[in-house]
């Protein structure tokens, strides 16, 4: 039976698709083709986000569990608060419906955010923790203003996972090929994020807050060496403070381990855009990162998960007509 925890995936519930084809301001869908303020239009596969084709893809790599987000890239949490709270109800709605395989990460609006809305969420075995932007966590002072939210999730033993934000386009920037978001735009915000959390002194802030960050944190820590010699302060690694595999291989995964040892790193593949890693430095490390490590991520211990079935019954979206 597939035992791999994937806690990075994104999945867009029909009736979620539906709203964004609604809209007529960013983000939106027209067709399969989705519109952001940051980025180019971006045709979208649509059988990427069949939650039946992924179930099977993801029982073929080993994955038993994945746990899905809304995309922070979309911008939906910096909407004006009625229409951030709209799209995102209709998120948290919808993927109570997905199936057993999926778990999903909360998200609430930048502003004014719901905080019991969101101890709500948090209560529901179905929410495995909460979706932060990492732009809105881009400095020290950011990671105190975000301190209401974030305490929230502390106060459910649940985790914070940060996720790449939305990119913003410069004036005279001039033209920039498709990978240039991702690969400059989000790691520059996951390191701007990660340093921000340490800066801040993270750990006296939210002294039992686990937090995830996605893309192997833009490999901020990889300049720990850096840090040191312009200044920064030697820090011990902290145990709940992880990072996620998503769009790094080998000789990345393999560099983040040398700096933050194996219990850091947990199995994120950001599918539909990338793929589970499937092993690495052997039967023990591969074992930490797909199945150990991710457990702790969202319970706190690596024992084998007993996370209550949420009762669902099949959604009309999804019934056979």
């Amino acid at each position: 039976m597939p035992s791999a925890v994937d806690l990075h995936q994104h999945l867009w519930p029909e009736p979620l698709v539906d709203r964004l084809r609604a809209r007529a301001r960013a983000p939106f869908l027209r067709g399969w083709t989705l519109h952001t303020r940051g980025e180019a239009p971006y045709d979208v596969t649509p059988g990427d986000h069949d939650a039946t084709a992924r179930t099977s893809a993801d029982e073929a790599a080993g994955v038993g569990l994945a746990c899905v987000s809304l995309s922070a890239p979309l911008g939906v949490e910096y909407l004006v608060r009625p229409e951030a709270g709209a799209l995102l109800d209709v998120w948290h709605e919808s993927v109570r419906d997905l199936p057993e395989h999926f778990r999903a990460w909360a998200s609430v609006p930048v502003v004014d955010p719901d905080l019991d809305d969101l101890a709500g969420l948090l209560a529901e075995d179905v929410f495995v923790g909460l979706q932060v932007p990492a732009t809105d966590l881009a400095s020290p002072a950011a990671w105190e203003r975000a301190g209401s939210v974030l305490r929230v999730a502390e106060r459910a033993g649940k985790p914070v996972f940060v996720h790449p934000g939305p990119e913003v386009t410069r004036p005279l920037t001039g033209s920039l090929p498709s990978w240039w978001a991702p690969v400059v735009g989000y790691a520059t915000q996951m390191q701007t994020a990660w340093w921000g959390w340490h800066a801040a002194g993270g750990r006296e802030l939210f002294p039992r807050l686990r937090v995830l960050f996605g893309a192997g944190a833009g490999l901020a820590p990889v300049h720990q060496e850096r840090h040191l010699a312009r200044g920064g302060v030697a820090t011990t690694v902290d145990p709940d403070v992880y990072v996620d595999t998503s769009s790094y291989g080998p000789q990345a995964l393999d560099a983040l381990v040398r700096v933050l040892g194996i219990d850091a790193l947990a199995l994120g593949s950001d599918r539909p855009y990338g793929l589970p890693v499937d092993r690495l430095l052997g039967e023990a490390a591969t074992y930490a990162v797909r199945e150990a490590n991710p457990r702790r991520v969202l319970t706190g211990h690596d024992t084998p998960l007993t996370l209550p079935v949420p009762e669902r019954e099949v959604p009309t979206w999804r019934r056979a007509s």
